[in-house]
């Protein structure tokens, strides 16, 4: 249960008796007297102590849990900026742009992947204080929202006060905010009806580095050039600072239906999905787990579990129900209650905190590819992973189908001795993530790039990444957005992580 509504969660506590240092080696910079007091005279809030810096330092990337157990979070800011308004946030950029002063933007700090860490310190820009809907255009079904929006508090209030849903519902949905869906291109699990947050965003209000504000998109399809919209969305704050978004909604379903079976194996399971996807159903839900993860939840011995959702017009979802139970006649028909138990549990993130303090190094690492490349990617990154040194457990479900391919989600496990758990945490992703892009799998699915993943993302987009360095260069020629994210040049230096 989520104690914190409204607030950024802490993902566990900082330790330790002496002061909370930073972990991550990056060249700082620190904010004068003088830079402070103009930041106080355009910015609600502007604060300088120890506590809310060292709580803006850090996000819920799994590794940094382990550095808060000896005092330490992943970066510090210099100072934390609190703006009320988008106006607020402009004129933050515009003197951090002419002072050369680094700026990371942030708001509920749920990211896996260190994305909203200062890691040259300067400012954190936390955008909690500009929450709240703004607008609803019930004919057109368009919803206006603000940036620190808590993912539970939209979505009660879209359905009470307006019978609508955004179907966005990620496993962060208390612990993230609407500008971090956007950032980071965040999915939620009823992704396959609704798609992920690129489908659902219509427009955007986005401030550049230099304090200019500018909207995207706005219409239903446009061809007025390149899509605006999508320039922004997944950028990680190292373009724009997201200040508003228009989203799109749905009425709240009228009608839910469930179903659950077991395969002999998970290449069995993904080929059903893949076969009701072609077929043009999109459950809501399409979740295949292989057989570890499925008899650990589930107790399904040595067979994959597939669980099934779907929620909408009676007839529509009545019509998807069939065509899943006819592509899935081959299987053994499951309790549907399982599908209960996975709604049960679906949000609930306690247990990262417990198998930390245990010495567990553990992680997920979600991937997307082809169909036809899913074999491969499931076999070789779930074997990548088991060879590395001091690995217990590797494991995968796929939680994401499209007509095309799906998301791959791999789980891993060790417990190595204290001095090894940041060793086995690099060997795991280097080893994982490779399989994956040789496999002919994408870099990262929804949890985004951040500072985790920012050593591949040169490998992943080839001779792309040229491309997104002259967009970087030529939005943020002072490179002050979010420096150090996304493996992008910076003027600030190179972060000395990992070792």
């Amino acid at each position: 249960m989520n104690t914190n509504r409204g607030a950024p969660t802490p993902p566990i506590a900082i330790e330790g008796t002496g002061p909370v240092t930073g972990r991550i080696d990056g060249d700082r910079v620190e904010v004068d007297e003088a830079l402070r007091r103009r930041m106080a005279d355009v910015c609600t809030g502007v604060q300088v102590g120890d506590g809310p810096r060292a709580e803006a330092g850090r996000d819920w990337w799994p590794l940094a849990m382990q550095w808060a157990l000896d005092g330490q979070v992943t970066a510090l800011p210099a100072l934390v900026a609190q703006p009320a308004s988008a106006d607020e946030v402009a004129a933050v950029l515009r003197i951090c742009n002419e002072a050369g002063v680094p700026v990371t933007p942030a708001a509920g700090r749920s990211g896996v992947c260190g994305a909203s860490v200062p890691v040259h310190g300067g400012v954190a820009l936390d955008l909690t204080g500009m929450e709240g809907i703004t607008d609803v255009d019930d004919t057109s079904l368009l919803v206006e929202v603000l940036p620190g929006t808590f993912g539970d508090v939209f979505e009660d209030e879209l359905r009470a006060a307006h019978g609508l849903t955004a179907g966005h519902w990620p496993q962060s949905m208390a612990l993230s905010t609407v500008g971090g869906w956007l950032a980071c291109r965040g999915a939620g699990q009823l992704s396959t009806r609704y798609g992920k947050i690129e489908d659902i965003v219509a427009g955007l209000e986005v401030v550049l580095a230099d304090g200019t504000v500018v909207r995207t998109g706005g219409f239903p399809r446009a061809a007025a050039g390149p899509d605006l919209t999508q320039l922004f969305v997944g950028s990680e704050g190292t373009l724009g600072v997201i200040t508003s978004a228009r989203l799109r909604a749905h009425p709240v379903p009228p009608a839910e239906r469930r179903a659950a079976f077991a395969f002999p194996a998970f290449a069995e399971g993904n080929d059903a999905c893949r076969r009701i996807l072609r077929r043009g159903a999109t459950p809501a839900v399409l979740r295949l787990y292989d057989a570890t993860e499925a008899n650990r939840s589930y107790g399904t011995d040595d067979k994959a579990a597939l669980l099934v959702l779907d929620e909408g017009d009676p007839a529509v979802v009545d019509a998807v129900l069939t065509v899943v139970a006819e592509e899935c006649g081959g299987a053994e028909r499951l309790d549907d209650g399982l599908v209960e138990q996975w709604l049960g549990h679906r949000n609930d993130v306690s247990a990262l905190e417990g198998l930390t303090r245990k010495g567990f190094v553990v992680d997920t690492m979600e991937v997307s590819g082809p169909w036809s490349a899913l074999p491969r990617m499931y076999e070789e990154g779930v074997a990548a992973l088991l060879g590395v040194e001091g690995m217990l457990v590797a494991s995968a479900h796929q939680s994401h189908s499209y007509l095309d391919g799906a998301c791959l989600y791999f789980t891993f496990a060790g417990r190595p001795p204290e001095d090894e758990r940041e060793r086995l945490y690099v060997a795991a992703w280097d080893a994982g993530t490779r399989a994956v892009l040789a496999a002919g799998g994408s870099l990262s699915h929804h949890h985004g790039v951040g500072l985790n993943r920012s050593r591949f993302v040169p490998e992943a987009l080839g001779a792309g990444f040229g491309v997104l360095s002259a967009v970087k260069a030529a939005l943020d020629p002072a490179g002050i957005l979010n420096p150090g994210k996304l493996g992008l040049p910076s003027p600030f230096g190179s972060v000395r992580w990992p070792a």
